[in-house]
């Protein structure tokens, strides 16, 4: 049995590592896209819901270091927000700042309970 996660090859000689830069490039997306929604709605809950929901589905498709998908996200929230005091001019307060990073919370939630729930669907699946 040969290791896919970490760059090693599989029995067909594909490397699998590659495929995993279109997750990460979804979790960009979702992270700007939660961000983006801070910015405009000013509603933590509902970013933080946005947050919980793109960690779920990427723990989900890659269940391997939950931990990448809650630092990728949550990552583009204060840097989105940043973009748009720089370039819309869009002054947010104190709150709304330290409230961007507190969005890696809901993401750990929902990326390790994705993952949980990925080995629990397997073993499922192996019960046959």
């Amino acid at each position: 049995m040969l290791n896919v996660e970490c760059g090693m090859k599989t029995s067909e000689g594909v490397s699998r590592t590659g495929s995993d830069v279109w997750f990460y490039l979804l979790a960009a997306l979702c992270g700007i896209g939660a961000g983006w929604a801070d910015v405009a709605i000013n509603d933590m809950l509902f970013t933080a819901l946005l947050v919980l929901s793109a960690c779920l589905l990427l723990g989900l498709l890659r269940p391997r270091w939950p931990w990448r998908w809650v630092v990728t996200v949550g990552v583009f929230i204060p840097l989105t927000e940043l973009a748009a005091y720089v370039v819309l001019t869009v002054k947010p307060t104190r709150a709304q700042i330290y409230g961007s990073f507190l969005a890696f919370l809901p993401g750990i939630a929902g990326a390790y309970g994705g993952s949980f729930m990925r080995g629990v669907v397997e073993n499922l699946r192996q019960g046959k």
